[in-house]
């Protein structure tokens, strides 16, 4: 079935130029998949300077998860993590690349609270909530890469 409006995109299409991040900001944010037994989180990281989002993945709160966040990372040779002190970071940075502690994590706490108020799933007392982790994790995808990459969906 061809139809006009979707584009099938390859890998090879595609051109990808990573610039070089000094220090960024780590963190999650929890939501819920049809009732709040069902936690998601929205794990991501911005550059410490711009607070321009460098990637994101969805899942548990998990190490493995925190894992798929920072393999999508490390083109970016980032030499400094800022995070809060969940267990995941201080288990899988090196001591000497990691600084735990809210005092340089405001950027990220700040998106966060942008992110709940602008994608009404994400907000805490809501009728609005997704009833498949897929549908939560394709509405959200869909708002970052829109606001924060500039791509159009």
């Amino acid at each position: 079935m061809n139809t006009p409006f979707l584009k099938t995109l390859r890998p090879n299409d595609v051109e990808v130029s990573v610039a070089r991040v000094e220090a960024a900001e780590v963190d999650e944010m929890w939501s819920f998949v049809g009732k709040k037994h069902e936690p998601r989180w929205l794990w991501h990281a911005i550059e410490h300077g711009t607070g321009k989002v460098l990637a994101y993945v969805f899942g548990r709160r998990r190490d493995e998860v925190f894992l798929q966040l920072k393999t999508l990372l490390e083109p970016f040779g980032i030499t400094r993590f800022f995070t809060d002190h969940w267990g995941a970071y201080a288990r899988h940075l090196a001591p000497e690349t990691h600084v735990a502690g809210k005092r340089n994590t405001q950027q990220i706490e700040r998106k966060h609270l942008t992110l709940r108020t602008r994608v009404k799933r994400l907000a805490r007392k809501t009728l609005c909530f997704s009833k498949s982790p897929e549908m939560h994790d394709i509405v959200i995808g869909l708002f970052v890469n829109r606001y924060e990459f500039g791509l159009s969906v």
